[in-house]
């Protein structure tokens, strides 16, 4: 079932083009990530999804809901977690909730016990003003807020910006346990390492169009299998050697002069391994460390995007 239909969605601010004919399709019970480097065009499908911006063409659906035509449906059937905390400071985490939902048109007696849920569930206990909370505090105590009418569908606009490692991981807990819930996640986020962890599908786009989409293993394939890293000890041997792994992988090699590394793709990881190493010994070359990994999401991410590209 798809909670979140998009078909040619556009919009224009004057001579301007925002988003040039997005589609998406994200599932229900599943987190989609939105990557694509500043005014890409990511916060604009999410506040046309949100009903806060009138789309210029195309249409979308939210929750089986035309955005356009039934937009108050839409707002009851969705959560929003922007940019920046909206909560009050001067108000507890309980009393921020509780506010939260009363002003959802819950009942009192509704809007504590819906309070007491989320401070469990977010392991919000602390008593004091939200003001003396910390960021990742404050970060859960917004999501929790987004959730107040535990809403099908959640919209998180870079939810763990500017939060240390820790805080984020408490995030992406809390994120898991709401989709494993049956709640559908529409995530933007400036962490690559963020969508790879959390997202079942991700659309890239650059200009205001789609330029990829799939699962994170399958944009990763897209640069090819498994790559080889090579430290390697002496920097003045640095171009010998990538021409030497150049031939033995074939593959062309990339090389980083400030970190002496150099990297290449490669298939049969034991064989490419060996071979590359036995080469090196043959041709006097010491390499520091030597790695197999998979492409990075980063690397996907700059081969469609660009060099200059940030994930924003």
């Amino acid at each position: 079932m798809t909670a979140v239909l998009v078909r040619d969605l556009r919009k224009t601010y004057g001579g301007k083009v925002a988003l040039d004919g997005i589609d998406l399709d994200v599932g229900r019970g599943t987190v989609c990530g939105l990557l694509g480097p500043n005014g890409a065009g990511k916060t604009t499908v999410v506040r046309i999804l949100t009903t806060l911006l009138r789309a210029s063409g195309g249409r979308a659906e939210v929750a089986g809901f035309d955005v356009a035509t039934r937009p108050r449906q839409v707002r009851r059937s969705i959560g929003l977690v922007g940019q920046h905390a909206a909560v009050d400071e001067v108000l507890t985490g309980r009393q921020n909730l509780e506010l939260f939902g009363r002003l959802c048109h819950l009942g009192a007696a509704k809007a504590r016990a819906r309070a007491d849920e989320l401070l469990e569930r977010f392991g919000l206990d602390h008593e004091g003003p939200a003001r003396e909370y910390s960021g990742g505090m404050r970060r859960r105590l917004d999501l929790a807020a987004g959730m107040i009418l535990a809403p099908p569908v959640l919209f998180l606009d870079e939810p763990t910006t500017g939060l240390d490692p820790r805080s984020r991981a408490h995030i992406w807990r809390a994120v898991r346990d709401l989709v494993a819930g049956g709640t559908t996640v529409l995530l933007t986020t400036q962490y690559l390492e963020e969508a790879d962890q959390l997202a079942d599908r991700i659309s890239v786009i650059d200009s205001g169009r789609v330029v990829a989409e799939g699962t994170p293993d399958e944009l990763k394939s897209t640069l090819g299998g498994d790559r080889l890293d090579v430290v390697i000890r002496d920097p003045a041997r640095l171009d010998e050697a990538a021409a030497l792994i150049s031939r033995v992988t074939s593959g062309a090699a990339e090389t980083d002069r400030d970190t002496r590394h150099v990297s290449a793709p490669v298939s049969g990881r034991v064989r490419a391994l060996t071979d590359v190493l036995a080469a090196l010994a043959t041709a006097g070359i010491e390499a520091e460390d030597v790695a197999l990994r998979r492409p990075t999401l980063d690397e996907v991410f700059l081969s469609l995007t660009g060099e200059g590209g940030e994930a924003r």
